[in-house]
Order: structure tokens, then C-alpha cells, then sequence
């Protein structure tokens, strides 16, 4: 009969040994799955992120510009020719209008042949149809009159522009009144207020070098007398004379208290003197015909000031204007 298995000492010795052994092996399988885990984990993060940004290059690609083909770089080449030649037509405009040859030029005297001496622009406004009646009945001719002085090259007109409310009773009295008498010179371009008379003045010469051909083109408040015919005798005196700017000089303090009369908005660009520029006094102001030719060509960059007459003065600072001051015509010298 076989006898029962038996266990001697070595045998228990070496198996005890085996569990001792096998914890550890387990703890380091344990971290080995999850480091494994982590790097996986890592690799497909890696993965998204590379697609992600494979999707964005593939975007941005589509977006660039494509490679110009000849055809486009002709286009180009096109566009840039034409862009010379506006370049280019745009000082041919320059040059015929300073010569003389303006959009919508219309001669408003009875001889499109015969050159004016003066153009003179009497401001008016809409409350003022007393005072243009004194000017009727005084030193401004009316009527057949009227037209005579024309004839002799002299031109006269209450200037004015139109009301904020296009066509309502001030506009149609003014064009009732300009009917019966024939003396109104309308700026249907510009809105009659206070605070717009310095544009008045580029509106007044624009438009009046584009009516009529004078040598001289007059501006003259309402609020003064004038000796026409010592103003024309002094025009005559000067006639063929360019670039002359006539009128009463002087300068002054510029007013920079909002509130007082004459207030300059722009009184920071007067200098620390805070003194204005010589320039002649706005009652009345002649301009020669190329100087009113050039507001006409710059008007739309032509800056203005808080009065007529220190913008004019402005304007004529840059140019190659004659200065000539006369007392004749200044509202304090008796020989006016």
C-alpha cells in the first residue's frame, strides 16, 4: 500500500518564499497597467490635438491667396494704369478750370463777349428787406439803371442763400421780390444763417466766377454806404492787375472767451500772441479773378473760421497775393 505524501522542511521553506516574492511582482504589475494607461492616454490626446491642428492648417490654407496667374498680374497692371490716368485727368481738370474753363459756367450779362469790370455781391439776408430798399434808393441803381451799369461792365446783386426748410415763405418771398426787381443772386447751394456766413463768402466767389467774367469780384456788408462811382474808378485803376486783394488791412486780438462777441473756436491756432493775420476788414473786400478762381477749384478743402473775412484772409495767406490796403475803404475814413 502507498504511503501519504509527505512535506519536508526544504519544500515548506521554498514555497513561503514563492508568496513573499509575488506581492511585490503584483504591486509593480499594477503600476506598470497604469502607466501604460497614461501614455496611451497621452498618445490619443496627441493624436486629437495633431488632427485639430491639421484642420486648422487645411482652413488657413484655403484662405491664403492663390498663386497670381498672368492673367492677374495683368489685371493689376490694368488697375494700375488706370489709376494713373484719373491721376492724371484730375490735373488736366485743375489746369482748364484755372484757365478759365468751368463746370456750368454760365454768362449771366447781356454780351457773352464783353468782360466785366466787377461783380459786387451786396450780403443780404431775409430780414432785411428795409435796408435792401435803402440800398435800391440810395447808391444802387434799379431798374433800367440797373442794366445800364451793366452795359458798362459793373455788376450788382443782393447775395443770398437759401432757408434751412427748403421752399417755404422765406424762400418764396425772396423769389417774389427777386421778380419784380431783378437783382437777387441766390446760392441755392448754400443755407442762410448767422453761423454759416464764412461759408458764404466760398459759396459768393465760387458761384460768381462761374456766372460772370469780371476782373473783380466784390463782397460788401449791408450796413455800409459806398461811393460807387469812386469804388469803380478805383476798380478801373487797378484792372488787368492779378492776384490783387483789396480792401481796408488789419489784424487784431483774437477773442478766445466763449461768450464774447467775436469768439474764435479755433483760437489755439492763432499762437500764444493770440493775434489774427492781416486780412481786410469783411465790410468790403475785392478779390482779382484768379484769386476767386482758385476758391472756386479748392472750395471743398478751403477751411473756415468764425468770420468771412478771416477766412478770406486765410485763403490768401498761402497764395502769391498783392496785399493792397486802401482807407477809402475803411468804415471809419471819411473818404469813403
Amino acid at each position: 500500500m502507498e504511503g501519504l505524501p509527505t512535506t519536508t522542511k526544504a519544500d515548506r521553506r521554498w514555497r513561503s518564499k514563492n508568496l513573499q516574492t509575488s506581492k511585490p511582482s503584483l504591486v509593480m504589475a499594477f503600476f506598470s497597467c497604469v502607466a501604460w494607461l497614461y501614455v496611451a492616454g497621452r498618445l490619443w490626446q496627441d493624436a486629437e490635438n495633431r488632427k485639430l491642428l491639421s484642420t486648422l492648417l487645411k482652413k488657413n490654407i484655403e484662405q491664403r491667396p492663390k498663386v497670381l496667374t498672368v492673367e492677374d498680374k495683368l489685371m493689376v497692371l490694368g488697375c494700375k494704369d488706370l489709376e494713373r490716368r484719373i491721376v492724371e485727368a484730375e490735373m488736366d481738370l485743375t489746369l482748364a478750370k484755372s484757365q478759365g474753363y468751368l463746370k456750368h459756367q454760365l454768362r449771366q450779362s447781356d454780351s457773352s463777349d464783353q468782360k466785366l469790370l466787377a461783380v459786387i455781391g451786396v450780403y443780404t439776408g431775409f430780414g432785411s428787406h428795409l435796408k435792401r430798399n435803402t440800398f435800391r434808393g440810395s447808391w444802387m441803381p434799379r431798374g433800367d439803371a440797373l442794366k445800364k451799369l451793366e452795359e458798362r461792365g459793373v455788376v450788382i446783386r443782393f447775395v443770398i442763400g437759401r432757408s434751412a426748410n427748403r421752399g417755404d415763405s422765406l424762400d418764396r418771398n425772396i423769389d417774389e421780390e427777386n421778380r419784380k426787381t431783378k437783382d437777387f443772386f441766390i446760392l441755392e447751394g448754400h443755407e442762410e444763417a448767422q453761423e454759416e456766413v464764412p461759408k458764404k463768402a466760398k459759396f459768393f466767389f465760387s458761384t460768381a466766377v462761374q456766372n460772370w467774367d469780371a476782373d473783380f469780384y466784390v463782397k460788401v456788408d449791408d450796413n455800409i454806404d459806398i461811393d460807387l462811382e469812386g469804388l469803380i474808378g478805383l476798380l478801373e485803376r487797378r484792372r488787368g492787375q492779378d492776384s490783387a486783394y483789396i480792401g481796408c488791412m488789419k489784424s487784431g486780438e483774437v477773442v478766445a472767451e466763449e461768450g464774447r462777441p467775436w469768439y474764435e473756436p479755433d483760437w489755439w491756432k492763432f499762437g500764444d500772441e493770440k493775434t489774427y493775420f492781416r486780412h481786410a476788414s469783411g465790410s468790403l473786400l475785392i478779390l482779382s479773378k484768379n484769386l476767386a478762381q482758385y476758391i472756386n477749384i479748392n472750395s471743398a478743402s478751403l477751411k473756415t473760421y468764425a468770420h468771412d473775412d478771416i477766412s478770406v484772409g486765410s485763403w490768401m495767406m498761402g497764395l502769391q497775393a498783392t496785399y493792397i490796403d486802401d482807407n477809402r475803404l475803411c468804415c471809419s475814413s471819411i473818404r469813403q
